[in-house]
């Protein structure tokens, strides 16, 4: 085989049957007559032999297989941020991206033959043989790439006489229906290079931090060294030993004329950069990475996930999801040794941030340590939302046209029959203020008013409200609804008060922003398509009404120096403090309480505890982003 026609089809790609007219001649007599007497036998028996192989696999699914490839999963700005894949991390490339170095060093240690062969190659077989006699045991087995490719792909991989003839018999087939670029190219995205890597891409990006595309000579004669014993040669494992192959297969492509003494030389004795293991790596967000996970199985199926090699852009600002990191968990250590929580792992805080124009999930932080609890509170853990929940009762009594923010309410007592007895809502603290406005009765968390409200707008109208606003927790018209009594998650809520920040429009709440195959060809496109869905000017007046919460009412601590509009939360017998706030750029929920459901301490309050934890939080994430005053009530016409 001539170095110039090896190089003419790895660097051009030159139509098969252009490649390659001569090869390496066997000398030796006795080689030479087992090549001629393994010839006839193969030649006279084989077709016998396809006709007794009738229930062998059919190869012709070959001419639409695609290799299983690992999903990988990016942030907003194209960042990695987790690879998806079950038994094989894979990542296909068609033959043109793969190195020409690559590919003449695996063509010459494990079938320099290919390109003239029919599938078979009974001078391999005799070689084989020969060799094999010679040591008293099986050191070769003469198997061709293809017999090599349809063994992994069809059959098991015991080493038994009729398990070889079916392999002869499939190659011969396969050989007749694809040609010889497209075994190669299924061959070389198919084969198992250690560490859970499967194909040449995967393994180059793990084994040398770069593509295929881009291996030298040197790092292709030690990929191409691996195969027939990845874990064993693997230079992570043991470089000497990869370096011992390497120059086995410098030495073989030197024999056939493939390459030079010279380049040889120069590969033998290039300095090797090696990469790292990425197989085992896990997710950088684990949180994040579950939750993408769970809304593409839902939309495409557990297989498609983790065999598809999907693309999945997802929603996440990677540095404000590390911002959100980094605050869940500083503010854990220091809440936990003020004695706020039951015990370390018991008490956790979930965070949820989306961006109120396009109702992405910018950061989701659904607990303080994803090893010690895969349990995802941002999304998974619904809590009761207390006083956080208000501002959906008040949006309804605005949308109705009978009030406005300066319309007086009564804080006085009233009780409601219930069941069998009767409700009387008492506010936070005791005590009644009488007459006062929608917008102080917000401010300072007032509960009676709320109720009495509920009541008149209707709870089953606060309900659709809550169902277009994109809650789909569980909700029944009870007469403490409007004090939240209700089980939501903070991503729902963080969603919800992004509409309000959008004076009304809304989209759905996603995690992806788009998912494409491995070619490109477009999945799944989350566009934001906004939609408006609430009146435009009781949205702007609930705005207007929650900035006093943080100007002058329960979460001064909640101040950023920029307009911002938010709503403390507290339940009874402090089992789950909240604050849920938002600028017109970011909406952003943060839930504290004890996974087992037992009481925080005495007096621990959404706007003492949380809104602090918020204000760090929305103080780092928007740095660098303009103060942008809400729309004003006047600006849209009131219904």
């Amino acid at each position: 085989m001539s170095t110039n026609a090896v190089r003419k089809h790895t660097e051009n790609s030159a139509p098969v049957f252009e490649f390659v007219q001569s090869v390496s001649k066997v000398t030796a007599g006795t080689i030479l007559s087992i090549t001629m007497l393994a010839s006839s036998v193969v030649a006279g028996g084989l077709v016998g032999l396809a006709i007794s192989f009738r229930n062998l696999p059919d190869v012709r699914i070959l001419q639409t297989y695609s290799p299983t490839e690992t999903t990988h999963i990016y942030d907003i700005n194209g960042k990695p941020l987790a690879s998806i894949h079950d038994e094989a991390n894979r990542d296909v490339v068609p033959l043109d991206q793969i190195s020409p170095n690559l590919k003449r060093a695996v063509l010459a240690i494990e079938d320099s033959n290919f390109f003239t062969h029919k599938g078979i190659n009974p001078g391999g077989i005799a070689r084989a043989l020969i060799v094999n006699l010679e040591k008293g045991r099986t050191v070769e087995g003469g198997s061709t790439m293809t017999m090599q490719l349809v063994k992994n792909l069809f059959l098991s991989p015991q080493s038994k006489l009729s398990r070889k003839v079916a392999e002869a018999v499939m190659s011969i087939r396969l050989e007749q229906i694809l040609n010889k670029d497209q075994i190669l190219q299924l061959y070389l995205n198919q084969i198992y290079l250690g560490h859970n890597l499967y194909g040449v891409e995967t393994a180059s990006r793990s084994y040398f931090n770069k593509s295929a595309n881009n291996l030298t000579l040197s790092e292709a004669a030690m990929l191409a060294g691996l195969i027939s014993a990845p874990e064993e040669y693997s230079p992570f494992t043991n470089y000497k030993l990869a370096k011992e192959r390497q120059e086995i297969v410098l030495n073989r492509m030197k024999e056939l004329k493939w390459i030079t003494a010279a380049e040889a030389d120069a590969a033998r004795t290039q300095k090797i950069r090696l990469g790292k293991i990425t197989s085992f790596g896990g997710s950088q967000v684990p949180y994040v990475t579950q939750a993408v996970v769970q809304e593409l199985t839902r939309r495409f199926g557990r297989d498609a996930v983790v065999k598809g090699g999907m693309r999945v852009q997802t929603t996440i600002d990677l540095k404000m999801q590390r911002i959100a990191e980094e605050t869940v968990k500083a503010w854990h250590d220091r809440l936990y040794y003020q004695g706020l929580f039951y015990s370390r792992e018991q008490g956790q805080i979930a965070l949820a941030a989306v961006d109120p124009r396009t109702h992405f999930v910018k950061a989701m932080v659904g607990g303080v340590d994803y090893e010690k609890s895969q349990f995802n509170r941002a999304i998974q853990a619904r809590r009761q939302p207390g006083s956080s929940f208000k501002p959906f009762i008040y949006y309804a009594a605005f949308a109705s046209g009978k009030y406005t923010p300066d319309s007086i309410v009564y804080d006085s007592p009233v009780g409601y029959r219930d069941g069998d007895g009767y409700y009387y809502p008492q506010n936070y603290g005791g005590g009644f203020s009488g007459a006062v406005s929608i917008r102080r009765a917000l401010e300072v968390s007032l509960n009676i008013p709320a109720v009495k409200l509920g009541q008149e707008v209707g709870l089953n109208k606060v309900i659709e409200i809550c169902r277009t606003l994109g809650i789909r927790s569980p909700m029944e018209p009870v007469i403490s609804l409007p004090l939240g009594a209700v089980d939501l998650t903070p991503l729902e809520m963080a969603g919800a008060f992004a509409t309000f920040a959008n004076n009304g429009w809304h989209s759905d709440t996603t995690f992806i922003v788009q998912v494409t195959d491995s070619s490109g060809n477009v999945l799944l496109d989350n566009t934001p398509k906004p939609k408006p869905v609430l009146n435009a000017w009781a949205a702007a007046s609930v705005n207007s009404a929650l900035q006093g919460v943080i100007n002058s009412g329960t979460a001064r601590a909640a101040q950023l120096g920029r307009p911002a509009a938010g709503k403390t939360g507290t339940t009874s017998s402090e089992r789950d403090i909240w604050f849920v706030g938002y600028v017109p750029q970011l909406s952003v929920a943060v839930w504290m309480g004890n996974d087992n459901y037992t009481p925080m301490s005495y007096g621990a309050t959404g706007g003492g505890i949380v809104a602090p934890v918020w204000r760090d939080f929305m103080s780092q994430a928007l740095q660098g982003v303009p103060a942008e005053n809400f729309k004003p009530a006047s600006a849209f016409e009131r219904p």
